[in-house]
């Protein structure tokens, strides 16, 4: 490993207080930067995850260096470091606190040091000199002021440096992620994967942060969203990063995607279970009444595709109310259908429908083959009517069984032992 410090940044072992002075340093600073074994308490935490970014964590220190002076109160800096270049010693050297999670990720990075930070309000940042620690007091103000619980820095809202974003993240890939998040988790933010950030320590207490990745930045707005947290924006000043980028445009952007989807069961099953299951019973009932819909005459396969829907869209709402049941995701389907499902019914319930729908439909057919075989089995009656009677069978099988499941899942009421509660 070189001694060699990257160029554009001194060696930290050779900074004085006269040269610190004159980048801004301000000496005074020494009263108000905090060590982990310090009795008093700080009211700033700020945290860095780092991974080998020795090109950028001295300049990024010195920056909230001076954001410290300027708010002028007592605040503890911490870098959580997985580093195998010069990092930790230059962090170390500059006043900050180390600590090393004992996983590699962005969010168990984050997570390790929060659950280490003491300070009454925290801030959070990447290391790579993107982000002008020099705002942090702009970011801590409406934090500070009790006008909001989270504030984010607003790249979007703000400056982009040339160069300092991929067009395609700039034009495709945060708006997109940012219009995702805000309409499945009603964020109602510009920017939603700005890693700049500052919150209240009672803010970071309710929010239930259990990502490693990447897609822990995603988790935190979804969580104070959900968790009804104030979240304001501040336009900020986004620069071109030093050292090597971490971040894998697809494959980190699915992530997101994928992490978002699978945290809000409600729109993947209620909402196209509800439209599918609709559709599906349409159709069937223009099929049996021989609705004539201009040249169009609905028939057999109209028949075939309408059950398909129907049963389809039965089963993703059943998704929809195991999902509610067991309070899975981050953001639980919360539709009345569903809700309804969820407190009301019972296995009885359940048993009763279940059979009584496919009982219909057995004793139908049962009728046509006796009707078939005394016939001479000579035609069949009308294949619509077959077809209804075959749905209505599976779909009575699909709601037995999905009642016995949701009684499982012991959140419906249900007591094996003393029956419906």
């Amino acid at each position: 490993m070189s001694d060699t410090i990257p160029t554009g940044q001194e060696d930290p072992a050779l900074v004085t207080p006269e040269s610190r002075d004159q980048e801004g340093d301000h000496p005074d600073v020494s009263d108000l930067l905090l060590q982990a074994d310090s009795s008093q308490a700080p009211v700033l935490s700020v945290v860095m995850p780092t991974l080998n970014e020795e090109k950028g964590v001295y300049v990024c220190i010195q920056k909230i260096k001076q954001a410290i002076v300027e708010l002028g109160v007592p605040t503890e800096i911490i870098i959580s470091d997985s580093s195998t270049d010069r990092t930790r010693a230059i962090a170390r050297h500059e006043g900050a606190i180390v600590v090393e999670p004992t996983e590699m990720g962005y969010g168990n990075a984050y997570r390790y040091a929060f659950e280490r930070a003491r300070g009454e309000y925290i801030a959070m940042g990447d290391a790579d000199v993107t982000y002008d620690f020099t705002s942090l007091p702009k970011l801590l103000a409406p934090v500070r002021d009790g006008r909001a619980d989270m504030v984010l820095g607003s790249r979007l809202n703000g400056t982009i440096e040339s160069g300092s974003m991929p067009l395609l993240h700039k034009y495709v890939g945060n708006p997109f992620l940012t219009w995702f998040l805000n309409v499945f988790y009603d964020a109602g933010v510009s920017d939603a994967h700005s890693g700049f950030r500052v919150f209240t320590r009672d803010a970071l207490d309710r929010l239930e942060l259990s990502s490693g990745g990447m897609e822990f930045a995603s988790e935190m707005l979804m969580e104070a969203s959900v968790k009804g947290l104030r979240i304001e924006e501040v336009p900020i000043v986004y620069h071109e990063r030093e050292g090597d980028a971490t971040l894998h445009s697809f494959r980190d952007g699915w992530r997101h995607v994928r992490f978002m989807l699978v945290n809000t069961p409600g729109h993947i099953f209620s909402l196209p279970g509800t439209a599918l299951a609709v559709v599906g019973l349409v159709s069937l009932v223009l099929s049996v009444s021989g609705a004539q819909i201009g040249q169009y005459s609905p028939g057999v396969l109209t028949t075939v595709a309408g059950g398909l829907a129907l049963i389809t869209g039965f089963q993703f709402w059943c998704l929809a109310v195991f999902s509610a049941t067991a309070d899975t995701g981050i953001r639980a389907p919360s539709d009345r259908l569903t809700q309804w499902a969820k407190e009301h019914v019972r296995l009885e319930h359940g048993m009763s429908v279940g059979v009584g729908v496919s009982a219909l439909g057995l004793a139908y057919l049962g009728s046509v083959l006796l009707t078939w075989a005394t016939a001479g089995y000579t035609a069949l009656p009308s294949l619509k009517t077959i077809v209804i009677a075959f749905i209505s069978v599976v779909l009575g099988m699909q709601i037995l069984s999905s009642s016995f499941f949701l009684s499982a899942l012991g959140s419906a009421g249900w007591d094996p032992q003393n029956g419906p509660g």
